[in-house]
């Protein structure tokens, strides 16, 4: 989907509410640096369940009809069906998530393909520097190439032992720990390596291009 293409996406009371925020950079604390001991983001605060948040849509894709597509700036672009996914290494890791809503959940249990290995199976060429990802919802986002390829990031497909949720993007979504969790696409479809940054839903809306909780990159400085 591209940057004027949202036809698939409801407008919400939230998708409003949200873009309102980012006018009035609402949540900002102005603090610049990080104490070492620190494992809360400035403005964040800690909750114990999961809330669900979305764009007024959750796409229902059972297993069988799941693919996901790899493409664009890669030596080999790969189409998986479930099956083919749950054939590449498996990975297990525990992080954190930070939601730009200002609640943290720590601990999160997460099985899944790590990016490095999918990052291995297609071989980005040398241009390769950015990523977009898509979901069944339509809606997109943008991760620098760098973030997408993080030690403990992957495309999870199980929370705490059981199936990742329909409510919280499964069959299989993106986990990228150190940014605001909006990176971390839900219901995921299509991978895009790109050599350009190409902005995704809510960073047309306001938000930030790369999103590092610690740096409270919330909004754009545009």
């Amino acid at each position: 989907m591209s940057e004027d293409d949202d036809s698939q996406v409801p407008t919400t009371k939230l998708t409003a509410t949200k873009q309102r925020w980012a006018q009035e950079h609402k949540f900002l604390t102005g603090r610049t640096t990080r104490p070492e001991a620190e494992r809360l983001p400035p403005g964040q605060h800690l909750v114990r369940d999961w809330p669900v948040l979305d764009l007024g849509l959750q796409p229902d894709v059972p297993t069988p009809r799941w693919t996901l597509d790899v493409d664009g700036l890669v030596a080999h672009p790969i189409h998986l069906a479930w099956t083919d996914f749950l054939a590449l290494p498996q990975s297990r890791e525990v992080s954190d998530i930070h939601c730009v809503t200002t609640w943290s959940r720590y601990d999160n249990q997460w099985d899944g393909v790590r990016t490095q290995d999918l990052l291995e199976r297609v071989a980005p060429l040398p241009e390769a520097r950015f990523v977009s990802l898509e979901s069944f919802d339509g809606y997109t986002t943008n991760l620098p190439l760098a973030d997408f390829a993080a030690p403990d990031a992957l495309i999870a497909h199980a929370w705490e032992g059981a199936p990742l949720t329909r409510a919280h993007g499964g069959p299989a979504r993106l986990v990228v720990p150190h940014l605001y969790f909006w990176k971390s696409a839900k219901w995921l479809k299509r991978i895009t390596f790109l050599a350009e940054d190409a902005l995704g839903f809510w960073e047309v809306r306001g938000y930030h291009e790369r999103g590092d909780p610690w740096a409270e990159q919330r909004y754009s400085d545009d």
